[in-house]
């Protein structure tokens, strides 16, 4: 399969303007210069910023030149270190992948959509000038399959709109099940040749999630601790999983990306890079580019004491 070229091993900057509290402390702050080298270091060569439609917008509906200003800084440092940059889309207005946002109506009111395409639009003038070193994410994470028509729909959309100012620019799509790999081959045609089809990746959820307190599936026990070896992942797992989804990929010309993998930090550390290393062999099988959740904290911080002891092994498996 062909490779997402200067987006192969990325980061996340999760919590910086988006799943926080919109502090200007987080916002200037959360992500320091620090944090930035260190990834660099690591051997990355890009990071996912994920970015909330109310950084970039203000109460009355309008944009905030002081939110674009700090996500254009943002966006800035990380290419001054070698870092190409996803700029995401988290959550628009009516819709989060989050219960707890209560966003709500996006897919079924044209009203959402069009202020949807408008502050794509916006973005796309702001951020192409950083082509080839940015790409764009539509939206993190569609969750019900019933709303895949319309999803289709909308993205086209988006995506002739962004094209108006962004006519270079790559674009990732995901789909159903909060970016789930299954849901790839459901996905459009690609609209151009610059677009590419995203995933995400907590499987097993048992393992990668475990104790996780924010699953609503009252199926979950969130009491119950997975290790590695209980958990079946193997590279023949990972392979088993992505095949349908590279398949669809390779007949459509166009790549994958994983946009969001880890695993939680309630799992044993050691666990947690056998399950990297599992992951990453396929993913370098099939030139998947892809990005860890999450740089810090976040309650899987790769920066954080919990892996402080194999931070080392682990990154050999970005």
């Amino acid at each position: 399969m062909k490779e997402f070229k200067g987006f192969r091993k990325g980061v996340d900057l999760g919590g910086w303007f988006s799943q926080c509290d919109y502090s200007d402390d987080t916002l200037k702050n959360f992500i320091t210069g620090q944090d930035i080298e260190r990834v660099a270091g690591w051997g990355a060569d890009h990071v996912r910023i994920p970015v909330d439609y109310n950084v970039l917008e203000n109460e009355s509906g309008g944009y905030s030149e002081y939110g674009f200003g700090l996500v254009e800084n943002a966006v800035r440092r990380c290419i001054d270190n070698g870092l190409n940059v996803v700029l995401d889309l988290h959550k628009t207005a009516g819709f989060s992948f989050d219960q707890g946002e209560r966003e709500t109506g996006f897919f079924s009111s044209t009203e959402l959509q069009e202020r949807f395409y408008m502050l794509w639009e916006t973005i796309a003038k702001h951020f192409a000038s950083f082509t080839p070193n940015i790409a764009f994410e539509l939206l993190n994470e569609v969750t019900d399959k019933e709303y895949m028509t319309v999803w289709s729909r909308i993205s086209g959309e988006c995506v002739k709109r962004i094209r108006k100012y962004a006519p270079d620019t790559v674009i990732l799509l995901g789909g159903y099940w909060n970016n789930s790999v299954q849901a790839v081959p459901d996905l459009p045609a690609p609209f151009d040749d610059k677009i590419v089809y995203n995933f995400h990746c907590s499987d097993p959820l048992e393992f990668t999630h475990q104790g996780a307190y924010w699953i609503y599936d009252e199926s979950f026990d969130k009491n119950k601790r997975v290790s590695f070896e209980e958990s079946g992942v193997s590279a023949a797992y990972f392979e088993e999983l992505f095949a349908p989804a590279v398949k669809y990929a390779e007949n459509n010309n166009t790549v994958l990306y994983c946009g969001e993998y880890g695993v939680i930090n309630n799992a044993d550390a050691e666990d947690t890079v056998k399950w990297f290393k599992a992951i990453n062999e396929v993913f370098e099988k099939h030139n998947i580019g892809r990005a860890v959740w999450s740089c810090k904290k976040m309650d899987f911080g790769l920066t954080d004491e919990h892996l402080s002891g194999v931070i080392d092994e682990l990154i050999k498996y970005l």
